[in-house]
C-alpha cells in the first residue's frame, strides 16, 4: 500500500453529556489519542480527530427531570463545560461536534434509509412494551426499575442491576415500576426496527480473530490489545443476537419513515451515537473545504477508535457491523482500548465526592505552573492500557518531581545556564559532528517513535525519559564545569555543550505529544521556531546526515525554570495544592468511617472494607423499614430531599442527599429500611430524624435499600 496517500481518522468515544468528566475519562479515550494524533501531525501525515457529545437517549431526559430543566438545558451545559475542559487540557480535536446538531441528525437519518431501504438489513418486530398510563407514554429501560430477578435487589433498571451488574430486558424484572408515576406499568404493544447483527457473525469473527476481510488481509490481528479480542470472541461465542435500533421517546432523531408507524419513535442512542463520528467528520471537512468521504471511504483510510474497555462491544462488533452492511464505509484497523482509572484505591464516585473531575482539576490547581502538563503526564506515566491502574496524588507528586523537574527540567536548565555563562548564549563550534551520545539518543527516539505507533503510550514516555537521563549522564560523565575552571577554551567542554544542545533539541520534539504545553517553551529556551507538521522525519533525517539541530554560531534563550519542584521546603505553595486535595478525601473516609450505614459503607464490593467492628457495634443500631409518603426537593440545596416516611409506628421527617439520583415523584410509595436510632440532626433548617439506607455502584450511581414488597412499615432488620 502507498503510505504517502494514506488518510487517518482518529475518533475517540463520544462523551454523554449529561455530567462533567473525571480523571479517569480523560486517561482512557482522550489523552491517549490526543498523544498518537499529536505524533501523527509531526510524522506529517494526513489526520483528522473527531469527537462530541452524545445528546440523546433516556439518562438525559431523566437528569432534566430531576433537576427541573428541560434536556436542551442539560446538553447544552455539559457540551459547553467538556468541551472546554478538555481545550484547556490540550486535547486538540480538529472537530468537537454534538448529536443535536442538524447535520447530526440528516447523517443519521441518512445512514437508517441506507441500511432500511436494502431490505435485508432490518426487520421489523411487534412486541408488548411496558408503558405508563399516567404519562401516556412507553418507558424506556431506565424509566422502568423493580426486583433483579438474579439477585433480589430492589432497585434494579431495566437494561442493567447496578447491583449484580447483570444485563437485564423490562420484562425480566420483578415487580416493575415507572420512575415517572411510581406506579407499576402496564404492557402495550408497539412496532421497533431492528438490526440484524447475527447475520453478520461469521465474517466479524475472521475479522476481529485473523484480522481479514473477504479473503484479504485488513489490518494485522495480532496487534490489537488481547482484552480487546477475548471481549469480542466472548460475545460470539455466545451468539450475535437482532438489536433494537428504535426506541418510543420524546428526545431523540425521529425515525424517517412516513405513516404513523414510525410517530414517536427515535433512532435508538446506540445507534446514532457512532454516526456521531460520521457526522463530525462532515461538519469538519464543510467548515474546511475538505472531502469528508476520504476519510472515511476507501483502501487507503487509517480509522482508528480510541475508547475504554466499557465500549469495546459497540466499536468492535455493532459499528462495523453498521459500516459493512451500509456498504461504503471503510472499517478500523485498530480499536486500542483503555481499562479503568481508579482513584486512590476506589473507583471514581461523584456523590462520594471520591476523585476528580476535569473542571475542578483545573479550578483547584489554577495556581499550580504548567497543571495541564503535570495532569497529563502524571495520567501517561500511569496509563491503564492493559490493566486497571490507580490515580495516586502522591505518585502524581513523584512523577513531577523525579521526572519532569529533576530529570528533565533539571538537564535542560543545566544545558542552557552553562551555554549562557561560557558562551554568552552561543552555540560553540565544534570540529566533531560524530557523536556516540548524540546517536545513542536518537536511537531511543526511533524506539519511542515506535512504541508510539504501536499504542504503547507509557513505554514511550518512559524511553522519553530516558532520553533525558542519557543527557543527564553524559553531562555529568564530562563535567565540563570542572575542565573550564582551567581551561575554558577545551573542545572537550565545547563539544559536550554542543551535543548536549541537540539533545535538548531532539527532547523538544519528543516532548510534543506528551506535554504539549511545554515543548514550545523548550523551543523557546533554544531560540528555535515552534514546531510544525512534518518537523519529526525531518529532525531525525537531519540527524542521520549529521546536521545540527541548534548549528553553531546560533544564540540561545535566557535560562527558565520549566518544572518547580512541588515538595520544596522553600515554597510550599504546590505542595498545599496537593494537601487540601488529601484533606478530602480524608474528610470522606473519616466521615464513613464514623457514620452508620452511609451509602458509601453500603456500596459495591468495588470498595475495600472498613475496619473491623464487633457484634455490638452493629447490634445498636436500630433499623426499620419505612414507605415514603411525601418527597420534595429542599429549597437552595441541590442534593437534599425532604423525605415524609411511615415506619407504621410512627412518621418522620428525614432529609436525604439523593436529589442528584432520584426525582421527588419517583419516591412516592418506595419502601426503604431507615436508621431509626440515628440522632436528630438540622440540615438546612430541617430537623432529620433518621437515615435511609442505600447502595452505590462503581459509576457512583445509587439504589435504595429496600425490603420486600410485602413489608409494610416498622418491621425491624436484623
Amino acid at each position: 500500500m502507498n503510505n504517502t496517500n494514506k488518510k487517518y481518522l482518529i475518533t475517540s468515544a463520544l462523551p454523554y453529556a449529561n455530567g462533567a468528566l473525571h480523571l479517569g475519562h480523560l486517561a482512557g479515550a482522550y489523552l491517549p489519542a490526543d498523544i498518537y494524533v499529536r505524533y501523527l501531525r509531526l510524522a506529517g501525515k494526513d489526520v483528522v480527530w473527531v469527537c462530541g457529545s452524545d445528546e440523546h437517549g433516556a439518562a438525559i431526559t431523566i437528569r432534566a427531570k430531576k433537576e427541573g430543566v428541560s434536556p436542551r438545558a442539560i446538553i447544552d451545559k455539559y457540551h459547553a463545560l467538556n468541551k472546554e475542559t478538555f481545550r484547556q487540557l490540550g486535547i486538540s480535536f480538529d472537530y468537537y461536534h454534538r448529536t443535536s446538531a442538524a447535520l447530526h441528525h440528516q447523517t443519521s437519518q441518512e445512514f437508517f434509509l441506507q441500511l432500511y431501504n436494502k431490505g435485508d438489513e432490518f426487520e421489523e418486530r411487534t412486541i408488548e412494551q411496558y408503558y405508563d398510563e399516567d404519562y401516556d407514554q412507553f418507558l424506556a429501560d431506565r424509566y422502568i426499575i423493580g426486583t433483579c430477578p438474579k439477585c433480589g435487589h430492589h432497585s434494579a433498571y431495566g437494561d442493567q442491576c447496578e447491583n449484580c451488574g447483570s444485563d437485564l430486558s423490562p420484562l425480566e424484572l420483578i415487580n416493575p415500576r415507572s420512575t415517572l408515576s411510581g406506579k407499576p406499568p402496564v404492557l402495550k404493544a408497539t412496532k421497533h426496527w431492528y438490526f440484524k447483527l447475527d447475520q453478520h457473525a461469521d465474517w466479524l469473527r475472521n475479522w476481529i480473530e485473523n484480522g481479514t476481510l473477504d479473503g484479504q488481509q485488513h489490518h494485522d490481528a495480532k496487534a490489537w490489545k488481547k482484552h480487546v479480542v477475548g471481549q469480542c470472541l466472548s460475545w460470539l461465542d455466545g451468539g450475535l443476537q437482532p438489536r433494537s435500533i428504535t426506541r418510543d421517546l420524546d428526545w431523540g432523531i425521529p425515525v424517517p419513515i412516513d405513516g404513523d408507524e414510525a410517530k414517536g419513535k427515535v433512532l435508538y442512542v446506540w445507534f446514532d451515537a457512532p454516526i456521531g463520528y460520521i457526522s463530525s467528520t462532515r461538519q469538519w471537512a464543510l467548515e474546511n473545504g475538505k472531502d469528508w468521504e476520504a476519510y472515511w471511504k476507501g483502501d487507503q483510510v487509517e480509522l482508528i477508535h480510541f475508547i475504554g474497555k466499557d465500549n469495546i462491544v459497540f466499536h468492535c462488533i455493532v459499528f462495523p457491523a453498521m459500516l459493512r452492511a451500509h456498504g461504503d464505509f471503510a472499517l478500523p484497523k485498530n480499536v486500542p482500548a483503555n481499562q479503568f482509572l481508579n482513584f486512590e484505591g476506589e473507583k471514581f464516585s461523584k456523590s462520594r465526592g471520591w476523585g476528580i473531575e476535569q473542571d475542578q482539576y483545573l479550578e483547584e490547581f489554577r495556581d499550580f505552573p504548567n497543571k495541564e502538563d503535570a495532569l497529563r503526564w502524571a495520567l501517561t506515566r500511569n496509563m491503564p492500557e492493559n490493566r486497571d491502574a490507580d490515580f495516586k496524588w502522591d505518585e502524581f507528586v513523584e512523577f513531577h518531581d523525579k521526572e519532569l523537574a529533576d530529570n528533565l527540567g533539571n538537564f535542560i536548565n543545566r544545558v542552557v545556564v552553562l551555554t549562557q555563562k561560557y558562551y554568552a548564549g552561543e552555540v560553540p563550534q565544534v570540529s566533531v559532528r560524530a557523536s556516540e551520545p548524540l546517536a545513542e539518543a536518537l536511537q531511543l527516539a526511533h524506539q519511542l517513535a515506535r512504541e508510539l505507533e504501536a499504542f504503547n503510550f507509557k513505554q514511550a514516555a518512559l524511553l522519553f525519559m530516558e532520553i533525558s537521563s542519557h543527557g543527564n549522564t553524559y553531562l555529568q560523565d564530562v563535567s565540563p564545569w570542572k575542565i573550564w575552571k582551567d581551561e575554558p577554551d577545551s573542545p572537550v567542554v565545547q563539544e559536550c555543550l554542543f551535543v548536549c544542545l541537540q539533545i535538548v533539541a531532539l527532547l523538544s520534539l519528543c516532548s510534543a505529544p506528551f506535554i504539549p504545553f511545554t515543548a514550545p517553551r523548550i523551543r523557546r529556551l533554544l531560540n528555535l521556531p515552534d514546531l510544525q507538521n512534518g518537523d519529526w522525519p525531518k529532525t531525525f533525517e537531519a540527524l542521520d546526515r549529521g546536521e545540527a539541530l541548534v548549528p553553531a554560531g546560533h544564540r540561545i534563550g535566557e535560562p527558565e525554570i520549566l518544572f518547580a519542584k512541588i515538595n520544596d521546603r522553600r515554597d510550599t505553595v504546590r505542595m498545599d495544592i496537593i494537601n487540601r486535595q488529601k484533606a478530602k478525601l480524608a474528610v470522606i473516609m473519616e466521615a464513613e468511617k464514623n457514620t452508620p450505614a452511609t451509602p458509601a459503607a453500603a456500596s459495591s464490593s468495588y470498595a475495600p472494607a472498613k475496619a473491623e467492628i464487633q457484634y455490638d457495634d452493629f447490634a445498636r443500631l436500630d433499623l426499620r423499614t419505612g414507605i415514603i409518603l411525601e418527597a420534595e426537593k429542599v429549597p437552595k440545596a441541590d442534593k437534599l430531599l425532604k423525605l415524609l416516611v411511615d415506619l407504621g409506628y410512627e412518621q418522620r421527617t428525614i432529609v436525604s442527599g439523593i436529589a442528584e439520583h432520584f426525582a421527588p415523584e419517583t419516591l412516592i410509595g418506595q419502601r426503604v429500611v431507615v436508621v431509626a436510632n440515628l440522632a436528630p440532626r438540622k440540615l438546612r433548617g430541617i430537623e432529620s430524624q433518621g437515615m435511609i439506607l442505600s447502595a452505590e455502584d462503581a459509576e457512583g450511581r445509587l439504589g435504595l435499600i429496600a425490603p420486600p414488597d410485602e413489608w409494610t412499615g416498622g418491621w425491624i432488620v436484623k
